[in-house]
């Protein structure tokens, strides 16, 4: 009887030990979705990004290993301390796994830390700073829908070759701003162009009138405006008043996505070109996905939106291969998978976190142009996933051999 109760304890713990390594270490999987949700940059991702990662989780069956996956939200209202406060509560104390989204660089880059800091996943898919897969890259953090290398590719290089060859900056004043405004000066440069100057706004200002005018005055052909959400489209509200482009000078929207267009309206944003990983009217697939979304949210997605849905689910994905939700084995296994779905179609994730995909260079319709609501766009260039993101090897990151 002695030798039966060893053994049957002895296949009881090995049992017990091979559903723990197949199964979530807490009883859940519970992913953060942290973003601005009342600020600039609300319709740029928002609630919006909530809902998407919501359906990712839906798409898969709820569950992961099976057990229940948890979606929670928080807005970090644009400031990196509010960020790194919700951060360190969600990681230490609510058993969050991974952090998503983070609009704004200045907070990805806070958050990013943070998670590095505790051996914990973040998947960037809001900010744009390459200094994310750069010099501030993790082993754990990962980078999903765009960069500011891949807008300076897209639409500082088409601007480019229409002979736009001098430029004047108008740049958000933080992390993501100057990242932007550098990849396309080192880009325009490369490109035979110039850069006659540069002004810095603060975030969220309502008064473009003093910057504009430096910009108009600069006699510059374009006018690049390195900031995002309703700053660009208050910008590109205020240039019309000083007849910017009556004048003869081109607006430049280097982060400019389908919610901002809607926003400022088709007679207002006709003509302008921009960069953007995903558009709803591409093909069938990207119409049945957007189709679903609008039914949920009222709006049409961008690539943020997209990009937040393809990341969940790239998660999820690696956390089922991987078998457990243990940092280190999730983040190899992200590493390691390629990523194909509706936003990232052949993707790669590089060895500093960056997921390479195709962007595609958008122009803005004329309103009789526009076919149906939301039908905002003609593609004009497929710009392959090798061009428009930095090479890892010479990305700055340290994590690349």
């Amino acid at each position: 009887m002695r030798k039966s109760l060893i053994a049957s304890a002895a296949f009881l713990l090995a049992s017990s030990t091979a559903v723990l390594a197949q199964s979530a270490t807490d009883g859940k999987v519970k992913i953060g979705i942290l973003n601005d949700q009342s600020g600039v940059y609300a319709d740029f991702g928002g609630k919006s990004s909530v809902e998407a990662a919501k359906m990712a989780v839906e798409d898969f069956g709820g569950k992961v290993l099976g057990v229940p996956v948890e979606i929670v939200d928080a807005d970090h209202q644009n400031k990196p301390d509010i960020a790194s406060n919700i951060a360190r509560q969600w990681y230490d104390t609510e058993q969050v796994d991974a952090i998503m989204e983070l609009t704004t660089s200045s907070v990805a880059l806070a958050v990013q830390a943070i998670a590095k800091e505790k051996k914990k996943i973040d998947i960037v898919t809001g900010a744009a700073t390459t200094d994310l897969t750069g010099k501030a890259c993790s082993p754990y953090g990962f980078h999903w829908a765009y960069d500011t290398h891949a807008l300076a590719v897209g639409t500082g290089g088409a601007l480019v070759k229409q002979g736009g060859d001098s430029w004047f900056f108008l740049t958000a004043d933080y992390a993501f701003g100057y990242s932007l405004e550098q990849q396309t000066t080192d880009y325009v440069k490369a490109s035979g162009g110039t850069v006659v100057g540069a002004v810095r706004h603060p975030l969220s200002t309502q008064d473009f009138s003093s910057f504009l005018l430096q910009a108009q005055s600069s006699g510059a052909k374009v006018i690049g405006l390195a900031n995002a959400g309703l700053d660009t489209s208050n910008a590109i509200k205020q240039a019309a008043e000083f007849g910017i482009t009556q004048g003869g000078q081109h607006l430049a929207a280097l982060l400019f996505t389908l919610a901002e267009v809607h926003g400022l309206g088709l007679e207002a944003a006709q003509g302008l070109t921009l960069t953007e990983g995903y558009y709803w009217n591409r093909d069938d697939e990207s119409r049945a996905f957007a189709k679903k979304f609008f039914d949920r949210t009222g709006k049409m997605p961008n690539m943020i939106h997209t990009g937040t849905y393809s990341a969940v689910t790239q998660y999820l994905k690696a956390v089922q291969k991987a078998g457990t939700d243990e940092t280190e084995a999730v983040a190899k296994t992200l590493h390691e998978m390629p990523v194909d779905d509706v936003f990232g179609r052949g993707g790669t994730v590089g060895p500093n976190g960056r997921m390479i995909h195709d962007m595609y260079l958008l122009q803005v319709k004329k309103p009789a142009d526009s076919k149906e609501p939301w039908d905002y766009f003609n593609v004009l260039a497929t710009i392959p996933g090798k061009e428009a993101y930095i090479d890892p090897a010479k990305s700055g990151c340290d994590l690349v051999k």
